[in-house]
């Protein structure tokens, strides 16, 4: 029965939505500024192929969000749960592949007197914050979603933290997809520095 769906989830989903965000914060903030051991150390080269898997993995994610966003609104609740899980789904593909780039091999930084350096790192300061705050926001909206019929849905936040979630999710990703082709296509390797491991 409904009722018995999503356990504890279904029961405190703020509490599940903080819990998870700040077991998120942790991991990534400890790969980005402790030496875990725990990542295979790659190579540069590596790290350049899983850039361009993030950033397609960032576009699929973008389409599925799109997609969910045109389903709720033409009112096919199933297609837009699926949009949703499948958007969900490549996020934490996103953040493995992230977190073995960045632990285990590195980042690239534009050096200081590049041209537009200030448009990268402004874009690319953006992105960090608006996917540091749509975490609760999309952990919260995706409990809800998935421990609820539609119908318990609409006396829930889930539209409206939804609306949030994908408004800031969906910004922070086209910008991440801006900084990387910045990145990738814009600067020549004299004005990239590949800095390796702890920040």
């Amino acid at each position: 029965m409904s009722t018995a769906r999503g356990g504890i989830a279904r029961e405190h989903p703020r509490a599940i939505a903080a819990f998870l965000t700040v077991v998120g914060y942790v991991v990534v903030l400890g790969t980005l500024y402790t030496d875990t051991g725990i990542y295979p150390e790659i190579s540069e080269s590596t790290v350049d192929l899983l850039s361009h898997a993030i950033a397609v993995v960032n576009a699929a994610t973008i389409v599925s969000l799109l997609a969910g966003v045109y389903f709720i609104r033409t009112d096919r609740i199933e297609k837009h749960r699926a949009a949703m899980i499948t958007a969900f789904v490549l996020i934490l593909l996103f953040l493995v592949l992230y977190l073995l780039k960045t632990g285990g091999g590195g980042r690239k930084e534009i050096v200081a007197g590049a041209p537009l350096r200030s448009v990268y790192l402004g874009t690319l300061g953006i992105h960090i914050v608006l996917s540091v705050l749509s975490v609760p926001f999309v952990i919260y909206a995706i409990t809800l979603g998935l421990t609820r019929t539609p119908t318990e849905l609409k006396a829930t936040a889930h539209a409206r933290v939804g609306r949030i979630a994908v408004t800031a999710w969906l910004v922070s990703l086209a910008l991440g997809i801006f900084a990387y082709l910045m990145l990738t296509f814009y600067y020549g390797p004299e004005q990239i520095e590949f800095v390796r491991g702890m920040a």
